[in-house]
C-alpha cells in the first residue's frame, strides 16, 4: 500500500482518537462536577460527537458520522466509563483537560477542514467547518457542565484552530500530498494553543469607557417660555 494510502487509512483512526481525546475531557469535567456515571457519558459523548455533529448537518452530510458508523458513539461512551473509574489518578484534573483538548483541537480542526473540502464547499467554508468541528464539542461541554464556554473566555482558543485549518486547506490546495497538509495544520495549531497554554497567553479585553449622560448625547429643549423675551 503506497504511504499516500495508508496515511488516508491512518487520518479515519485519527478521527476516532479525537473522538475519544474529546471525550475524555468531557469525561473530565463530569469528574471536577462530581457527577454519576450517566453524567460522564453524557458530557463524554456529546463532546466527542458533538462538533462532527453540527458540521455534518451544516453541510448536509446525514446520517451523521456516528449513526452511521456507531463505532464513534461507542469509543466516546467506552471511553467516559473509563475515566469514571481513574480520574482521581491524575494530580491535576484540569491541566490535563487544557493538554488533551489542545491535542483534540489541533486533530480536529483538520479533519473537520477536509470533510468540508471534500464536499466541495470552497476553501473558505471548509476552513469554517474546521473551527465548527474543533470547537462545538467543547462549548457544549461547558454548557452542560456549568462552566462558562472556553470560546468566551480570553483565552487564545479560536485562534489555533482558524490558523491550523487555514494551513490544512492552503497546503493541500498548493497541490502538496495529504499527508503534509495535514501535520502541517495539526502542528500549526497545537503549537500556538501549546505555547498559549504555557506562557498564559490571552486577547486584551474590552475595556469599558466613562459613559455619557443622556443630556449630552441628546440635550433637552429649553421650556416654552423660560428664555428672556426682549420688550418691544
Amino acid at each position: 500500500m503506497p504511504f499516500e494510502d495508508a496515511f488516508t487509512s491512518f487520518i479515519s483512526v485519527l478521527d476516532a482518537i479525537a473522538v475519544g481525546v474529546f471525550a475524555v475531557t468531557g469525561a473530565l469535567v463530569a469528574s471536577r462536577k462530581e457527577m454519576d456515571i450517566f453524567g460522564f457519558a453524557l458530557l463524554g459523548t456529546v463532546t466527542g460527537l458533538g462538533g462532527g455533529t453540527v458540521r455534518d448537518l451544516l453541510l448536509g452530510n446525514l446520517p451523521v458520522f456516528w449513526v452511521k458508523n456507531p463505532t464513534y458513539a461507542a469509543i466516546a461512551l467506552t471511553v467516559s466509563a473509563v475515566v469514571f473509574f481513574t480520574a482521581h489518578i491524575p494530580e491535576s484534573r484540569y491541566r490535563l483537560l487544557l493538554w488533551l483538548d489542545a491535542v483534540g483541537l489541533s486533530l480536529v480542526c483538520v479533519i473537520g477542514a477536509d470533510r468540508g473540502l471534500t464536499a466541495n464547499v470552497g476553501g473558505f467554508i471548509a476552513i469554517v467547518m474546521g473551527v465548527i468541528t474543533a470547537v462545538f464539542g467543547g462549548i457544549i461541554r461547558d454548557m452542560l457542565g456549568g462552566e462558562s464556554p472556553v470560546i468566551l473566555r480570553r483565552e487564545i482558543y479560536v485562534i489555533p484552530a482558524i490558523l491550523g485549518a487555514m494551513a490544512f486547506v492552503a497546503v493541500h490546495s498548493w497541490g502538496a500530498p495529504y499527508s503534509v497538509a495535514a501535520i502541517v495544520g495539526f502542528t500549526l495549531c497545537f503549537t500556538v494553543r501549546g505555547l498559549a497554554l504555557y506562557y498564559g497567553w490571552s486577547l486584551p479585553p474590552y475595556k469599558s469607557r466613562p459613559g455619557r449622560k443622556a443630556a449630552d448625547v441628546a440635550p433637552q429643549p429649553d421650556p416654552p417660555g423660560d428664555g428672556k423675551e426682549t420688550a418691544p
